[in-house]
């Protein structure tokens, strides 16, 4: 019949199809996927929600009522100006240019960044977008360290220039092209640029501006647990886009991200559970949230990398030593670290940097990762790079945490005055009150 393709012809035609869909303009890394950029556009906005509320209810149902507003404050106050910071100069030193140690200023303003360009198969400014919520939450987990008790203009200040000296050099060594990242240091999603630089700033906040009025002395117990609870379903939940969007793409490691993510809290629920259980006899609602953010800042570094027995491991792992930690730091060092943010996030982070380096490789039978450790030499050369980073990292972090500290207390003054300190942050900072009882 006429309207059939001839055996010459089909021939042909599949030729040229083949032809097409192999061309470079097809095979080239630079286009637009929209499954991809889809993806990374909702992990952008679960990472947001992480900060805002996630993590503002989380922290405020931990501290006394009259305080709430008050870590409302800093949460949504950190988000505005370390969004405007990232956009002003803070990508460009993290992202741009080829230095070890810092980037340079070719994006300030993202000057230079087009809309329709292109970074991996990401608009290139969805990239930044979806960077700039991760530098919104970093320093916001640093409040836990001080809350209740530090200056709101101190806090202004103290993350502002945080984030440019601690948050912005250590981006660029693990993920910008600089030292860390080049010795193959494996960094995920954060354990090291998000989790230690945190947790490591808290406790060095902790220390300077010293424990409550009353710590250890009298209750400081969470005014809201409801609140914290639903805080931390949310963080649960953000989580997705904080380490399977760190793929970068709709894909299988994507994927893998996403189910260790969530075996790995699970774990960690379980195993802080289990120790309060058998420690105080009792577990707690406050325990198995508290267990959940271990379990998923531990992942965190080696979500990509680790299989799902390997994560069920470092969950539990993550449960009962920062179970551990928490309590160290509290009844034996006496440091008012208020919510936990070193213990939790700061141990967890080193913890899951170092077994990165353990579940990444391929030769641990049921429990083995991907073989991304294979490129330094196997599990020996990897954790040598992955102890090194996190030394690295720590030792920066306390330095210039404990420096900033010290130049902004001079200048403006870190700590509420006793007076202050016993009315509350909300009347004493800002004028209003959570509750109207």
């Amino acid at each position: 019949m006429s309207f059939l393709l001839s055996r010459g012809r089909l021939r042909l035609l599949v030729l040229l199809l083949a032809a097409f869909v192999t061309c470079p303009a097809w095979a080239q890394g630079d286009e637009i996927d929209k499954a991809d950029t889809a993806w990374v556009m909702i992990s952008t906005a679960l990472v947001l929600f992480m900060t805002l509320p996630g993590l503002a209810l989380f922290y405020g149902g931990l501290v006394r009522s009259r305080n709430v507003l008050s870590v409302l404050m800093q949460c949504f106050a950190i988000c505005a100006v370390a969004s405007l910071l990232w956009f002003a100069v803070g990508y460009s030193l993290a992202f741009s240019g080829s230095g070890a140690f810092i980037g340079d200023l070719s994006n300030v303003f993202l000057m230079g960044i087009g809309r329709d360009d292109v970074n991996g198969t990401i608009p290139a400014l969805l990239f930044v977008l979806y960077q700039m919520t991760f530098a919104v939450i970093t320093p916001a987990l640093i409040i836990g360290g001080f809350a209740e008790r530090l200056r709101f203009s101190a806090l202004l200040w103290f993350s502002s220039l945080w984030l440019l000296v601690v948050y912005v050099p250590v981006v660029h060594w693990v993920w910008g092209g600089g030292w860390l990242g080049q010795m193959g240091m494996l960094d995920f999603a954060g354990g090291t640029v998000v989790h230690i630089t945190a947790g490591v700033a808290a406790l060095v906040g902790a220390v300077v501006l010293g424990p409550r009025a009353g710590f250890q002395k009298r209750a400081m117990a969470p005014h809201n647990l409801t609140m914290t609870v639903s805080g931390a379903g949310m963080l649960w939940v953000g989580w997705f886009g904080f380490n399977g969007g760190s793929a970068l793409a709709a894909n299988a490691q994507g994927v893998t991200a996403m189910l260790v993510t969530h075996l790995a809290a699970a774990a960690g629920c379980i195993a802080w559970m289990a120790s309060e259980w058998i420690r105080f006899g009792k577990p707690s609602v406050l325990g198995i949230v508290t267990g959940m953010v271990a379990g998923l800042g531990t992942i965190t570094p080696a979500a990509g990398y680790v299989g799902p027995a390997g994560a069920i491991v470092i969950g539990l792992a993550a449960g009962w030593v920062c179970f551990v930690a928490t309590l160290f730091v509290e009844r034996t060092l006496r440091i008012d670290d208020s919510l936990d943010v070193f213990p939790v996030h700061g141990v967890g982070g080193m913890l899951g940097t170092i077994l990165a380096g353990v579940f990444a490789a391929t030769t641990l039978g049921p429990f083995s990762g991907y073989g991304l450790s294979d490129a330094v030499s196997g599990i020996g050369g990897q954790l040598g790079v992955q102890f090194i980073g996190l030394i690295a990292v720590l030792v920066y972090t306390a330095v210039a945490t404990w420096a900033l500290l010290k130049i902004i207390g001079a200048v403006v003054g870190l700590r509420i005055g006793q007076e202050e300190e016993d009315i509350g942050l909300d009347i004493s900072e800002h004028e209003e009150r959570g509750y109207d009882l």
